[in-house]
């Protein structure tokens, strides 16, 4: 006994079962390099330099400026955005601003009309007061011409009022 791997017997045994495998699939492919090869290749060839010029060259052109035209418009497109972020952050700067200014401007109204309450309030109580003053000196002089007058009248009252309880004059 062999302590190979594959031994003579069953090498060979493979081979023929190779051997068999290929007649029985129909052989090989027979590549014969003639002359319709050589007329196929100069035809390619001579395509390919036709080509080139006319068709591969311009089209490559194409494709690069397209390329270059992409590549500006995507390098104007970021410094847009860079603008457009540039712009966003001076307006919103600006409107917080301006939001500080409207609200120092309302807290300074705020404080002129709370003033400007409190000074028609004070002239309103004072006239208020000057009226109840004036309406308390009219009562006091009306109330002492009354009692002028009552006082002048009280006695012919009283009599009046005796002779009517009395039933006869008083005199």
């Amino acid at each position: 006994m062999t302590s190979h791997l594959f031994s003579t017997d069953s090498l060979a045994d493979t081979t023929a079962s190779l051997l068999a495998l290929d007649s029985f699939a129909g052989g090989g492919v027979n590549l014969d390099f003639d002359l319709t090869f050589l007329a196929h290749l100069v035809a390619f060839a001579v395509l390919v330099m036709i080509l080139k010029p006319l068709l591969f060259d311009p089209l490559m052109k194409v494709f690069e400026e397209r390329e270059r035209r992409t590549e500006g418009a995507k390098l104007l497109a970021r410094r847009m955005d860079e603008k457009a972020g540039e712009l966003l952050q001076r307006y919103e700067a600006e409107l917080e601003s301006v939001r500080r200014i409207a609200a120092e401007e309302r807290e300074h109204l705020r404080a002129e009309g709370a003033k400007l309450e409190a000074q028609i309030l004070a002239e309103g109580r004072a006239e208020v007061a000057k009226l109840v003053e004036q309406g308390r000196a009219t009562m006091e002089a009306d109330r002492k011409v009354l009692r002028g007058e009552l006082s002048t009248r009280a006695a012919d009252i009283a009599r009046d009022i005796a002779s009517r309880v009395l039933g006869r004059e008083v005199a």
